[in-house]
């Protein structure tokens, strides 16, 4: 049940409502993460999920994971913040109807067509942040991108046999490269078309942990094509 707290627990919690928490995007913006803190950023956000969907008392959708609302602490330790759209799970529900609210770009396409919002559709936005963080670019490329999806352009890769030319130039290969492995296929794994082929939280985890292989993904499992509403920068 939800409880409410006190002001002088809410400036206890908040340092005294400190703003020292800057988020993950403007992490990136203003300097090169190094490779550890970022992988560790995947990592803390996909368990933040886990908790949300399967371990909460009552489960949770976020509906807006989303770089804006990854928050990093001084010693970059990382928070989930931005619920205000966030639903109560139906746990007899796998999907449930909703209207659309979100961030184009990090929204699944099941969400934006039909308003079908789900663990799974959580996934989809985690799996977005993931390839930002890994390629170290926003969603939507400009230029000669020409706008495709950061997700299309990464699968590029992965076809081709060369994921790791998706990896951040600005990290000069200065990283793992099991775990850039890791994150990239993650980040695609998670923004499959089909909601059903996508991975849960904990699936995520181990995968990122190293404990179980790697996925195999197909062309076939990814619809290619993109929606107008996917070719709309938010």
């Amino acid at each position: 049940m939800p409880r409410r707290f006190g002001y002088s627990e809410l400036v206890a919690a908040t340092n005294g409502f400190a703003d020292d928490e800057g988020s993950e995007k403007e992490a990136l913006d203003k300097r090169t993460l190094k490779w550890g803190v970022r992988y560790n950023i995947a990592l803390g956000v996909a368990r933040a999920l886990r908790y949300l969907h399967e371990e909460a008392e009552q489960g949770v959708l976020h509906r807006d994971i989303k770089s804006e609302n990854v928050l990093l602490d001084t010693d970059f330790n990382t928070k989930i913040s931005d619920f205000g759209i966030a639903k109560l799970v139906d746990s007899r529900l796998r999907t449930q109807k909703t209207k659309v609210v979100g961030t184009y770009g990090y929204l699944a396409p099941e969400y934006i067509n039909e308003g079908r919002v789900s663990k799974e559709s959580d996934m989809y936005g985690f799996g977005v942040l993931a390839l930002e963080i890994a390629c170290g670019r926003r969603t939507y490329q400009d230029g000669e991108y020409n706008h495709v999806p950061l997700k299309n352009w990464v699968w590029k890769h992965y076809l081709d046999g060369k994921i790791l030319n998706a990896a951040d130039e600005e990290l000069k290969r200065d990283f793992d490269v099991n775990e850039m492995t890791c994150l990239l296929t993650v980040g695609i794994w998670c923004t499959l078309q089909d909601h059903k082929e996508r991975p849960m939280a904990e699936q995520v985890i181990n995968v990122l942990k190293q404990e179980v292989p790697l996925p195999m993904l197909s062309a076939q499992l990814q619809n290619m094509q993109d929606s107008p509403s996917d070719l709309t920068n938010g």
